[in-house]
């Protein structure tokens, strides 16, 4: 409602009951009697259009501080929380149908973030007297960004014109309202208009172009039949978006506007937002999908069995694709994806279709051999979890990963331009479809499984509480993966042009002897993986060390030494930079200078001359377009959210951010104090006054040593509070000095309201891939060059990417939360009490080393 008529407000809720009876006329007379005719003439109008029938759905959803459920009505499902369904309901009897008065009404209830916000500005300005207020908001906005659909923009048939010409609108009814163009095409208006807009979506409207009879010869008689295809409103001016109606051709006028436009486009200039809009989206895609740690496999469907083909690995992925091979490298990742784990995932809904998966492996005589098990596995007897979690976590290869499922189509693989071809012939090839043949390849794909190892330190720590008694390890044959019935193998596809810039880490399991502090005792153990240019090592003792792990270790590896002549590495020198409680997981680093050469020097050769195996077979693609199709597909069903940073001065500042589909706590968490189309992320950026703020110096460690960075952040959450600061109280894991303080942040967080844990990714960004982006950019350039240097300036700018995957769930699991209380705090209201969890873990109990487990049914682990 505009704000002329709101001072009419009380009028017009007189009249909504009897809009739709005989005597309405006589009694908008009798109470609007001393009102001048043409406001009431506008009255009337409005409350005609509150009654008409409304096709809308409603979903509050983020919008409104409640909780929403599904609310269906007519064939259509709402989401609206309870003050709206009472709202709802009311206005419903009072129209006696759905209208647009129901469905604005819903929308404007007194705990609608929108009319929060509004209050608050309003009271702002009152309050403007007072600059440090105002300070502190300027502050805060900068983590306030846009959010940014990956590959979703619009693609336009035909040019589009700026033009503004003075217009005269008519409806059906004879009513006319003047406006002004804003943009014009052969298919296409744009008009803006005051607000009182006496038009609605989808009906038919005549347009006089009065501004240009003067200068053109235009049929004054007739106007040119466009159709109201969505009405917009910004700054208290409505927009019309209008689009020529077929059924009503005017070949004179299409002849006029043809050349109208061919010949005016240089002087008007091009309307261009959907190619900004597009390059601004393929650029977020180009610094996402290359250093995404999140690895999509893509899913066929045949005869209702699940089956995944195409694994997509990038530089910072492709530590998960490593972790399931075996001593011959074979790929075994459908280890992790077993037919049970993704039916059961297809059973759930679709907004909670995850599960986190935890493995381990074991080396014996050269063999890999794998074991992994869901919490809903584990769960289906109390002995099984202790076991498996107990003993498993005391593993160097000890992995936790989250798998979410969600649907997908093959035509999201074609991804055209943002401009016409009738631009030209290289715009017409570069938006025709992929071919039949690798459309043939990708008809079937139905679902994308993403897989991201969110294993932490901290975690693993606390699942080596767990108690365990030594005679059960047989029942880990369970989880056991058999090498005599390997699972199909799943295709891996490169992602094209990658810059391999991140550190990577490399498996290489082998038998290793380790020396402490320059004993001669030697402590046998396995390694698990190895990093770019020999700096990093991850090793496994068969047993744990009694004495005082500080300093150097001296690491042989005898298997290796058989096959080199060249380097002695029965001695290499290596610094400890970290150990688990337990003593027998070490994490190691190669001694500097002279020291260390040799373990860095073969290493990078053994890295250098078995490249092959460690990344691909071959860069050449079996179809062509096949990595570009898949990477498309995965960019547009994002699963959890993501934000790009740019560097500015010292400081790093988000910029863009991606919602996946997936995650929606962290979604609601990042977009319940932000306006529509933006995430607010101050929460993560708390700590920025602090010493060493995570964000700020993790960006900085990513680039000194070029590897992913990882944290966990603890969140309480109580959506009840007005104010962002005072509803998110963010912790991150390592701020705590123990798993009891850890544990007490979580049952206060349940207590206030709800306890979400994100785990934290931090990459850096490579450079942009300019041929996918060129043509539109020299578009750009071509009508507008200063937007097109805009463009590229902020292309440059961004430097690093966060990913936010929400843990919640394992976290609790990790912290002995019952099945019971983890559902429950996915809908706390911050009135539910939890009582104190009933933790799995007791003290410490001696376990021994795995027996030899059979080939074909594995027994110890």
């Amino acid at each position: 409602m505009s704000q002329d008529l709101a001072q009419y407000a009380d009028i017009i809720e007189q009249l909504k009951p009897v809009v739709n009876e005989p005597e309405f006329n006589q009694v908008l007379l009798q109470v609007a009697s001393d009102i001048p005719k043409e406001k009431r003439f506008l009255i009337k109008m409005e409350v005609k259009r509150l009654a008409k029938p409304c096709m809308r759905t409603i979903d509050l959803r983020g919008h409104v501080d409640g909780k929403c459920k599904k609310y269906p009505h007519e064939g259509r499902n709402h989401y609206m929380d309870d003050i709206a369904v009472d709202k709802f309901e009311e206005q419903l009897r009072i129209f006696g149908r759905y209208t647009y008065g129901v469905y604005e009404a819903v929308q404007s209830t007194e705990n609608n973030f929108r009319l929060m916000q509004e209050r608050e500005i309003a009271q702002e300005r009152v309050e403007k007297a007072r600059p440090e207020l105002k300070k502190r908001s300027a502050v805060l906005e900068q983590f306030k960004v846009p959010t940014v659909n990956l590959l979703d923009y619009r693609q336009r048939n035909t040019e589009r014109m700026n033009f503004a010409v003075a217009v005269e609108i008519f409806n059906k009814y004879n009513e006319s309202m003047r406006g002004l163009s804003v943009d014009i095409s052969l298919e296409g208006l744009q008009v803006k208009l005051s607000k009182d807009t006496i038009f609605e979506k989808g009906e038919l409207l005549f347009i006089y172009f009065r501004g240009l009879e003067s200068e053109f010869t235009m049929d004054k008689k007739n106007g040119i039949a466009y159709k109201l295809v969505k009405i917009s409103t910004k700054n208290d001016v409505n927009y019309l978006a209008l689009q020529r109606d077929s059924e009503h051709p005017n070949k004179s006028f299409d002849q006029f506007l043809e050349s109208f436009i061919h010949g005016n486009k240089r002087r008007y200039k091009v309307n261009m937002n959907n190619t900004i809009e597009a390059i601004t989206s393929k650029t977020s895609e180009q610094y996402f999908s290359p250093r995404s740690p999140t690895l999509p496999i893509y899913i066929d469907v045949v005869n209702q069995t699940l089956v995944p083909r195409f694994a997509m690995m990038n530089e910072v992925n492709r530590e998960t694709l490593q972790y399931w091979q075996d001593e011959e490298d074979n790929c075994r990742l459908n280890f992790l994806l077993t037919q049970e784990r993704l039916k059961r995932l297809l059973q759930k809904s679709e907004e909670v279709r995850e599960c986190f998966v935890y493995s381990f492996t074991h080396l014996q005589n050269s063999k890999v051999y794998f074991y992994s098990a869901s919490f809903e596995e584990l769960m289906q007897k109390d002995l099984l979890k202790q076991v498996f979690l107990g003993f498993g976590s005391k593993k160097a290869s000890w992995r936790v990963y989250k798998i979410a499922l969600t649907t997908m189509v093959p035509e999201q693989a074609h991804i055209p331009l943002s401009i016409p071809d009738s631009v030209g012939s290289k715009v017409k090839k570069l938006n025709t479809p992929i071919s039949a043949r690798l459309m043939s390849k990708l008809k079937n794909l139905r679902y994308l499984a993403h897989i991201t190892d969110v294993t932490s330190i901290t975690g693993q720590e606390t699942y080596n509480d767990f108690t365990f008694n030594r005679d059960n390890l047989s029942h880990l044959r369970n989880f056991g993966h058999p090498r005599n019935r390997p699972p199909a193998d799943i295709q891996v596809v490169r992602f094209k042009n990658e810059e391999l810039r991140i550190e990577s880490r490399y498996r290489l399991r082998t038998h290793i002897e380790a020396r402490f502090n320059g004993d001669d005792t030697v402590h046998k153990g396995v390694s698990e993986d190895i990093s770019v240019h020999g700096l990093g090592l991850r090793v496994e003792l068969t047993k744990e060390y009694a004495g005082s792990l500080e300093g150097r270790v001296e690491v042989a590896f005898p298997r290796l030494q058989a096959i080199t002549t060249s380097f002695d590495v029965m001695q290499l020198q290596y610094e400890i930079i970290y150990h688990n409680v337990d003593k027998n997981i070490l994490h190691l680093k190669a001694a500097p200078g002279d020291e260390g050469k040799t373990a860095r020097s073969f290493f990078e050769e053994l890295i250098k001359k078995n490249k092959a195996n460690l990344h691909a077979e071959s860069d050449e693609e079996e179809i062509p377009g096949m990595g570009q199709a898949l990477r498309c597909i995965n960019a547009r069903n994002a699963t959890s959210l993501s934000f790009l940073m740019s560097k500015e001065g010292v400081r790093y500042t988000p910029q863009a951010g991606i919602i996946g589909k997936q995650d929606e706590r962290v979604t609601l968490l990042t977009t319940q104090y932000a306006e529509r189309g933006k995430v607010n992320l101050e929460f993560l950026f708390r700590d920025r006054k602090q010493d060493s703020p995570f964000v700020q110096s993790g960006v900085k460690t990513v680039k000194l040593e070029n590897m992913p960075l990882r944290q966990e952040l603890f969140v309480s959450f109580d959506n009840s509070q007005k104010d962002s600061r005072m509803a998110i109280i963010p912790r991150y894991s390592h701020k705590f000095e123990s798993n009891t303080q850890r544990q007490n942040f979580i049952k206060e967080a349940m207590n206030r309201g709800q306890f979400i844990a994100i785990h934290v990714m931090l990459t850096t960004t490579g450079k942009p891939d300019l041929s996918m982006l060129q043509t539109e950019i020299n578009y750009v350039t071509m009508y507008a060059m200063h937007r097109a240097r805009e463009l590229e300036k902020k292309m440059w700018s961004i430097a690093a990417c966060a990913h936010l995957v929400d843990v919640t769930d394992e976290v609790l699991v990790r912290y002995g939360f019952t099945p019971a209380e983890i559902a429950q705090n996915r809908t706390l209201d911050g009135t539910t009490q939890i009582h104190n969890p009933k933790r799995a873990l007791a003290g410490s109990e001696n376990s021994s080393s795995p027996q030899k487990p059979e080939a074909q049914n594995p027994q110890n682990a």
